[in-house]
C-alpha cells in the first residue's frame, strides 16, 4: 500500500525561486547530471558493479516470473491435467512431474528470486553511497569558493539543508528509480511477453489498458494529495514554531500572564494540523481504493478469460492459478509507484537545488596563469581602489595609501566609512571595482588566493571557534603545527595560565562558536592562532571593540607583541588602541578625509580630534560612574544618561 507520509559576476548572485527550479526539474536532467557520479570514469570496481546489478537484475526478474510457472505446473500436476500416463521404468520423468518436487521447486525458486534482488541491491549500495560521498564533496568545496556576498545573502542553515537534502535526493533516485521503478518496468515488459507467449493478445491489452489506467489515477491522485500533504506540513511547522516561540520566552510569558493565549494560538495551529491530517490520511484511502478497484477488474478480466479457456478446454486449472499469481505478484511492485513518483519528485527538486549551487561561479576565481604571492618586505599599498556592494551605493571611492614594511598603519571613522570592507579587499573575500591592491608590487588579482591568504593574519572583532578543543582551535593556524608551538603561541597571547588552570588543559572544548569562553578568552584564542601561523602581514579589525575596557588593556599588549617586526593594518573604533600606530587614517564617507600621527591628528582638530574628544568623555563617564556605588542615585542615572549619548555619537 502506498505510504502515508567562469566569469566573475560584479552584482549580488540572483537566488533561484524554489517553484522556478521545480518547474525546470526532470528526471532525465536529473539522471543526466548523476550519471557521471553513478558511472564514474576512474573506478572500472563502481562500473562493473553497475554491470552485475543489472545482470542480478535480468536474473532476479526472470526467477520472479519462473515462480507462476512453477506453481501451474505443480496444480497440473496435482489435477493430472495435460499429463499422459508415465510408465514406473520411467523414475527421471515422473520424479521431476512429481507435484511434491515442483511444489519443492516454487519454494526455492522463490527462495531464489529474493537472494537474487538482495544481492543486487547489496551489490549497487556501494556505486549508490559513492555517489552520493562524490556529489556531496563536491558541493561542499564549492560552497567554500563561493564568495562571501554568496554567504551573506543566505542563512547557514539555509545552505546545510540543501546540502543534507540533496544527499539524501540522490539516495532516494537511486532507490526509487534503479530498484523500484526499473524493475517494475522489466518486470512489466516480460510479465507482457509471457502473456503473448502463453496465452494471447487480448491478455497483453487488458493488463496494458490496467497498467494505463492505474498509473493515470495514480499520478492523479498523488498529486492531489501533495497538495494536502504540503498544507499538513506547513501545519506542523507552524505549531512546532509556536510551540518553542513561547517556550524560549517562557519569563515573557509568565510576566504577562498570557499563558492561557499562547495555549490558544497554539490550538489553532493544531487544529489547522488536525484538519489537514485528516485530509492527508483520506485522501490515502481514497488513493488506495481507486488503485485496489483498478488492479482488480483488470486482475478479473484476465481470470474470466482464462476461466472460459478452461471452460473450451485451451486453458488448464494450472494456467487460472498462473496468471492469479502473476498479476498479484506484479501488484506490489505497483502498488508502489505512487510513493516511487512523490518521492522522486520531491529528490529531483531537492537535487536540482544542490545542482544550482554548483552552477554558481565562484565571483572571486585565480587567473589561469596566477602565480604565488611572494612577500619579501611585506608592503601593502592600495591605489585609487574603488569598491561597492551594490553598483548604486560606492563604499570606497578612490581610496590610496601605503603601509610600509613593519609599520602600523590604523584605519578610523565613523561607522559605515569602509573600514572593514577594506579588510576583505585585502583577503580578496571581494575583488575591487576599481584600482589595485598591491603586496610588494604584486596585484593582489594576479596571485592565487592560497598564497594571498597563507601571508595575512587575521585577528576580527567577533571570534568564532570551532566545536572542539583549544588545541585544535589553535593549531588551527598552522595544521602542522607541534604542541610545543601551540602552547608557546598560548603564551605569547596570554593565555596559556588559563588554559593550564583549566581541568583539561589544551583539551578544554569551548563549546559551540566558543560560547563556553568568555571574550577575552575567545580573543587570545584567536591571537594565539594568528601568532601560530606567523604571517607577515597582520589585519587587526575592531579585535578590541566587544571587550570591556580591563580586557581590552590585557589583549593590546599582546596584540602589540604580535604586531611587532610586522606589516600591520589596524581597524580601530576604541582611538585609545592605536595612538601609538605609525600612520593614522580617517576614512569618511568612504573616502581619506585626514591622515597623520595621533598628535598631529588631534592638533589638526577636526574629524579625529573630535571622535577622540567624545571617546574620552564616555570613558571619563565611566570612570565616575565606578566610584559611585548607590544603584538607584541621580547622578548615577545622568551619567549613564550622558555616557550613551556620548557613546552613540563616537558611532
Amino acid at each position: 500500500m502506498a505510504h502515508p507520509h567562469s566569469h566573475s559576476q560584479s552584482g549580488p548572485a540572483a537566488a533561484i525561486p524554489e517553484d522556478a527550479v521545480a518547474q525546470k526539474a526532470t528526471l532525465g536532467g536529473t539522471l543526466v547530471h548523476l550519471w557521471p557520479y553513478i558511472w564514474p570514469g576512474d573506478r572500472v570496481d563502481l562500473k562493473m558493479r553497475v554491470l552485475w546489478s543489472v545482470v542480478l537484475l535480468l536474473v532476479a526478474k526472470a526467477a520472479t516470473l519462473i515462480v507462476p510457472f512453477t506453481f501451474k505446473w505443480a496444480i497440473d500436476a496435482l489435477t493430472g491435467a495435460d499429463t499422459a500416463p508415465i510408465e514406473p521404468s520411467n523414475w527421471m520423468l515422473w520424479l521431476f512431474a512429481s507435484p511434491l518436487l515442483l511444489t519443492l521447486s516454487y519454494g526455492l525458486v522463490r527462495v531464489l528470486m529474493a537472494l537474487l534482488t538482495q544481492w543486487r541491491d547489496g551489490l549497487f549500495a556501494q556505486v549508490a553511497m559513492h555517489a552520493v560521498r562524490k556529489l556531496a564533496y563536491r558541493t561542499f568545496v564549492h560552497m567554500h569558493e563561493l564568495s562571501l556576498r554568496f554567504h551573506l545573502e543566505r542563512k547557514t542553515g539555509g545552505l546545510t539543508r540543501v546540502l543534507e537534502r540533496g544527499r539524501l535526493g540522490i539516495e532516494v533516485i537511486v532507490r526509487m528509480v534503479i530498484l523500484q521503478l526499473v524493475p517494475t518496468i522489466v518486470e512489466l515488459t516480460l510479465v507482457m511477453g509471457v502473456l503473448l507467449w502463453q496465452f494471447d493478445w487480448r491478455y497483453v491489452a487488458v493488463i496494458m489498458v490496467t497498467v494505463v489506467v492505474y498509473m493515470f489515477y495514480t499520478y492523479k491522485a498523488t498529486e492531489w494529495r501533495i497538495a494536502i500533504r504540503r498544507r499538513m506540513n506547513d501545519s506542523d511547522s507552524d505549531a512546532n514554531q509556536k510551540a518553542i516561540d513561547s517556550l524560549l520566552n517562557y519569563e515573557t510569558v509568565k510576566y504577562f500572564g498570557a499563558e492561557e493565549r499562547e495555549a490558544r494560538r497554539y490550538d489553532k495551529s493544531m487544529e489547522r494540523y488536525e484538519d489537514a491530517s485528516v485530509s492527508t490520511y483520506t485522501s490515502l484511502a481514497v488513493l488506495n481504493a481507486g488503485q485496489a478497484v483498478i488492479f482488480t477488474c483488470g486482475l478479473t478480466a484476465t481470470m474470466l478469460m482464462c476461466a472460459v479457456g478452461i471452460r473450451n478446454g485451451t486453458n488448464t486449472v494450472g494456467d487460472f492459478v498462473m496468471i492469479n499469481a502473476m498479476m498479484i505478484q506484479f501488484y506490489q511492485p505497483l502498488n508502489f509507484m505512487g510513493m516511487v513518483y512523490r518521492e522522486i519528485k520531491q529528490a529531483i527538486i531537492d537535487i536540482e537545488k544542490m545542482f544550482a549551487v554548483l552552477s554558481r561561479n565562484p565571483e572571486v576565481q585565480d587567473k589561469a596563469d596566477a602565480k604565488p604571492l611572494v612577500v619579501t618586505d611585506g608592503v601593502v599599498k592600495f591605489e585609487d581602489v574603488r569598491f561597492a556592494y551594490d553598483p548604486s551605493r560606492p563604499i570606497l571611492k578612490g581610496l590610496s595609501f601605503e603601509v610600509p614594511a613593519g609599520k602600523t598603519v590604523a584605519i578610523v571613522g565613523p561607522s559605515g566609512a569602509g573600514k572593514s570592507t577594506i579588510s576583505r579587499l585585502l583577503f580578496r573575500l571581494y575583488d575591487v571595482s576599481g584600482g589595485h591592491i598591491r603586496i610588494d608590487g604584486q596585484d593582489i588579482r594576479d596571485v592565487t588566493q592560497t598564497s594571498l591568504r597563507a601571508a595575512i593574519g587575521m585577528v576580527p572583532q567577533d571570534t568564532v571557534l570551532f566545536n572542539d578543543t583549544i588545541r585544535y582551535n589553535i593549531r588551527y593556524g598552522r595544521w602542522n603545527a607541534s604542541d610545543a608551538e601551540v602552547e608557546e603561541a598560548a603564551q605569547t597571547a596570554q593565555i596559556d595560565a588559563f588554559i593550564k588552570a583549566s581541568p583539561k588543559g589544551y583539551e578544554t572544548e569551548v563549546g559551540e562558536r566558543g560560547l563556553k569562553l568568555s571574550g577575552g578568552e575567545k580573543q587570545r584564542v584567536a591571537i594565539a592562532r594568528t601568532v601560530l601561523k606567523s604571517p607577515p602581514i597582520l589585519v587587526l579589525d575592531e579585535a578590541t571593540s566587544a571587550l570591556d575596557s580591563h580586557t581590552e588593556h590585557e589583549i593590546q599588549g599582546a596584540l602589540e607583541r604580535v604586531s611587532q617586526n610586522r606589516t600591520s593594518l589596524v581597524i580601530a573604533h576604541r582611538l585609545s588602541t592605536i595612538v601609538g600606530a605609525d600612520e593614522i587614517i580617517v576614512l569618511d564617507q568612504g573616502r581619506i578625509s585626514e591622515r597623520g600621527t595621533h598628535a598631529q591628528l588631534l592638533e589638526h582638530g577636526g574629524l579625529y580630534a573630535s571622535m577622540w574628544n567624545r571617546q574620552r568623555e564616555a570613558e571619563e563617564a565611566r570612570e565616575r560612574l565606578a566610584m559611585i556605588g548607590d544603584q538607584d542615585s541621580p547622578v548615577r542615572s545622568a551619567i549613564i544618561d550622558d555616557d550613551l549619548a556620548t557613546s552613540a555619537a563616537a558611532e
